[in-house]
């Protein structure tokens, strides 16, 4: 595709850098109009990448007959800054879409690709994972669906299984699991992922700038507080032998660590807490229901949120779902670290934009914004 022009002396020349079974797609840039890749913590990444396509003087198409895009072939998306490369995404073509309408100019070619987790939903499995004599843990049983699909994991413990069954595709069986632990399961360069959101993680190493003058790195920004969420959830337990008055109810408060100094919660605006009750979790063991109760009270907690877009020359940094990122410049009540929910990579002649959505369970500035590199030091 080529560098984006420099504005100013911030920005760096950001290329789309594609490689189709380790290959470099170099014949095919001439034609590529545009790549977008989606993340999101609740679905797998894809990626779309759409070219114009010429018929050839021998009948052949540029794009579709070049052997090149065919399903499953392995497809790796890098953003290059400068000389320095930083991966989007990877995965295998899932699909591959020609269009010849009318007016020949206008044939485009869409190949569509997904990440890794593809490979784990291509198969029925029928096993039994689990017993009561042999117990195993959700970790235990991550590592070895990692292991037998050439993935390294990274997997919390999660809940001791005394009973677990596999009938169905082994992504179905991690994103019922991640569910049922309050965890995120995701695969991302090579890696098969299974834990809580980790909010003590270092954040992106580049804030996401907002009216800062020259250094300024998003173009739009926009946060809302919404105080219509429940603060606890409050689960009333059967009682025992299935008769009777039910058993009091259990309540669940978020847990996670607070992103800034005030809980985005009814105490802090001298409300009683707001109570969800929601029937008995699903689940096989009291622990599980428990924690399926506490992810609903966790993921309520993300009472505040934001959406916006980078100018990913400027901001110089692939943006990743399930890190933190810190906002620079909107205020002292929605200022500084937020959970990275979702990200929208875009190249085309246009440059390179990342759109993104944020989360936060607190308000006010945890300090993390003015201890990010100062603006005044980018002109030193």
């Amino acid at each position: 595709m080529g560098p984006i022009a420099i504005r100013d002396r911030l920005r760096q020349p950001v290329e789309c850098l594609i490689k189709v079974d380790d290959a470099e797609i170099d014949a095919l840039y001439p034609y590529l109009r545009e790549v977008q890749v989606t993340m999101s913590r609740r679905a797998a990444t894809t990626a779309s990448l759409v070219f114009d396509s010429v018929r050839l003087e021998d009948g052949r198409w540029s794009v579709q007959d070049a052997g090149v895009f065919k399903d499953w072939k392995r497809i790796r998306i890098d953003a290059l800054f400068g000389d320095a490369a930083a991966e989007v995404m990877r995965g295998y073509i899932k699909e591959v879409r020609c269009e010849y309408p009318e007016d020949m100019s206008a044939s485009r070619v869409t190949v569509n690709a997904q990440d890794e987790s593809l490979a784990l939903d291509r198969e029925h499995v029928r096993d039994t994972l689990s017993t009561a004599d042999e117990p195993a843990t959700d970790r235990e049983i991550v590592e070895k669906i990692a292991r037998d699909n050439q993935l390294q994991s990274d997997a919390d413990a999660g809940l001791t299984n005394a009973s677990l069954e596999v009938d169905g595709t082994w992504v179905r069986l991690l994103r019922d699991r991640a569910e049922a632990n309050g965890y995120e399961f995701y695969v991302r360069a090579g890696k098969l992922y299974f834990h809580a959101p980790r909010l003590d993680q270092d954040p992106a190493p580049e804030p996401i700038r907002v009216y800062a003058g020259a250094a300024t790195n998003c173009l739009r920004f926009a946060a809302q507080y919404d105080g219509h969420k429940p603060d606890v959830v409050a689960v009333t337990r059967a009682a025992e032998g299935g008769a009777g008055e039910p058993d009091d109810e259990e309540h669940y408060k978020p847990n996670l660590k607070l992103l800034g100094r005030v809980a985005a919660d009814s105490a802090s605006q001298g409300l009683k807490p707001f109570v969800w009750r929601m029937p008995a979790p699903s689940g096989g063991t009291a622990d599980e229901a428990h924690a399926r109760a506490q992810a609903k009270a966790n993921e309520n907690a993300w009472k505040v949120s934001a959406e916006g877009e980078l100018d990913g020359a400027i901001y110089g940094h692939v943006l990743l779902t399930h890190a933190l990122v810190v906002v620079d410049g909107a205020g002292e009540t929605y200022g500084g670290t937020y959970y990275v929910d979702e990200v929208q990579h875009r190249f085309s002649t246009d440059g390179y934009r990342e759109g993104f959505k944020l989360l936060r369970n607190a308000t006010g500035d945890d300090g993390a914004a003015g201890l990010a590199s100062p603006i005044a030091a980018l002109f030193a």
